[in-house]
């Protein structure tokens, strides 16, 4: 049986392959931007996903070279016919992560 999430599971072996993150979320948005003018004519469900991902792979480089590590692994998906359209990231070490899981909330 072949997965419905077939965009998904592919980006979800990558990062969790090169990046070993100790924390990784991915959420499918497509829904959201399916009636977008750019989105006209595409059958895809997998087109807008947002990623949480923690890994000390982060370390020493600042966001945009974090992204871009994650732009260059997921550049296939993101080239392909009906492929992503739109990311967002939020990338972090582990030790951003525990100072931002500690912080106290502003009212």
């Amino acid at each position: 049986m072949s997965s419905q999430t077939p965009m998904e599971d592919a980006m979800r072996r990558k990062i969790t392959e090169t990046l070993t993150p100790t924390s990784l979320e991915i959420y499918n948005d497509s829904h959201m931007h399916a009636h977008h003018k750019a989105m006209e004519g595409s059958t895809s469900r997998e087109t807008h996903f947002r990623f949480y991902i923690t890994s000390d792979a982060f370390k020493s480089k600042m966001q945009p070279a974090r992204h871009r590590l994650v732009y260059q692994l997921l550049k296939d998906e993101m080239a392909a016919q009906g492929g992503i359209h739109a990311l967002q990231l939020r990338t972090r070490t582990v030790e951003e992560e525990a100072r931002a899981r500690t912080k106290p909330e502003t009212p």
